[in-house]
């Protein structure tokens, strides 16, 4: 490949130490910068900035990357997009990815699934406000440090696109983690990275890639019609791997409702009633005759006084009244906002 380098030359301000490994957009290189620090170093194709026009297109979307900080993202340290030989210079992260480690070790389970997911969840929510689009979330592209994920690889699949790749019909993603329009030919945005986020979560939770690994047509039928394969995703997470895969993308979670979704879940928890999401899932309706609810689930104190329609009983001064038995319920108490559909009904005072 033009532009490609040996251990012992530099790039830029940059010494070459290893190759890394290589993908569509370019060769990435184990660096070290003035001061010794380790660095991922990405030199990119030459089609990735084929003319003078791409390549000020390019630098304009890599200065918006520059701008994501999150402990989640392995962040972009420098770049230059107009060199001789692209390249653009991350923080390097030692240790596997979640695809190594998941063929090493098998399936996250428990905690560590809840920290992949909330993390993941995380960087989009930083990667997504600054304008960008990863486009290509997948368990190759997430390196697992201490079980906390960090991204890689954020927005230069973005930023080539903004180049002259799409105009040679190249697929920019991994088959198995694209979303349905894009599939369809739509330009791709934050709720095509959320549909990889649940296939990405999905993959870690069950070791399958989520829509199988056969051909390219097997792979986008079943992304089309959304029929994912994810037998063995605790029940506590289900709901929200379904609202992220939702075939419409307007009905998609946002990332940073994703981060409050799977902070909140009990990621070993058997009942998914507690994990329902908006409108996809809503709440069954009470009825009279169902057994006690579990008190020890209120999430709010019921309202002080005697219930609706019913004569105060005396009471001793402090004490709470204590009404007949069956009483009506008393209305439950509002819900925030961002909680709607996401508790269990809430239940009458014992």
């Amino acid at each position: 490949m033009k532009g490609a380098v040996t251990s012992g030359e530099r790039i830029g301000h940059y010494r070459v130490l290893d190759t890394l490994g290589e993908g569509g957009m370019g060769v990435v290189h184990l660096g070290a910068d003035s001061e010794g620090r380790n660095v991922a170093i990405k030199v990119l194709r030459p089609a990735v900035a084929g003319d003078a026009t791409a390549r000020r297109r390019l630098a304009r979307e890599v200065d918006s990357m520059r701008r994501v900080h999150s402990p989640h993202v392995a962040e972009i340290l420098d770049a230059d997009v107009t060199a001789e030989r692209p390249y653009i210079v991350t923080q390097y992260v030692p240790g596997n990815t979640l695809e190594e480690v998941v063929e090493d070790s098998g399936p996250v389970y428990g905690p560590a699934l809840q920290r992949l997911a909330v993390g993941l969840a995380s960087a989009l929510s930083a990667i997504h406000g600054a304008g960008i689009v990863h486009r290509d979330l997948k368990p190759g592209n997430v390196m697992l440090v201490d079980s906390e994920p960090v991204v890689i690889d954020f927005g230069i699949a973005q930023a080539a696109d903004a180049t002259r790749l799409t105009a040679t019909g190249m697929v920019i993603g991994t088959p198995g983690y694209l979303a349905p329009e894009i599939i369809e030919g739509e330009d791709a945005g934050p709720p095509s990275d959320v549909h990889a986020w649940a296939g990405t979560v999905a993959y870690g939770a069950t070791g399958r890639p989520p829509f199988g690994s056969g051909t390219f047509e097997s792979i986008f039928y079943k992304i089309m019609q959304g029929t994912p394969d994810i037998d063995g995703v605790p029940d506590a997470l289900l709901p929200v791997l379904r609202s992220a895969m939702a075939r419409n993308p307007a009905e998609r979670p946002t990332a940073v409702k994703l981060v409050q979704l799977t902070r909140r879940i009990h990621i070993e928890a058997t009942i998914t009633d507690q994990t329902r999401i908006d409108r996809h899932y809503p709440a069954p309706s009470a009825s009279p005759a169902e057994p006690a609810p579990d008190h020890s689930r209120l999430f709010s104190m019921p309202a002080p006084g005697p219930p609706p329609h019913e004569a105060p009983r005396p009471t001793t001064p402090g004490s709470t009244a204590i009404p007949a038995a069956a009483p009506t319920p008393a209305p439950a108490p509002a819900q925030p906002s961002d909680f709607v559909g996401q508790l269990p009904p809430a239940a009458p005072p014992p």
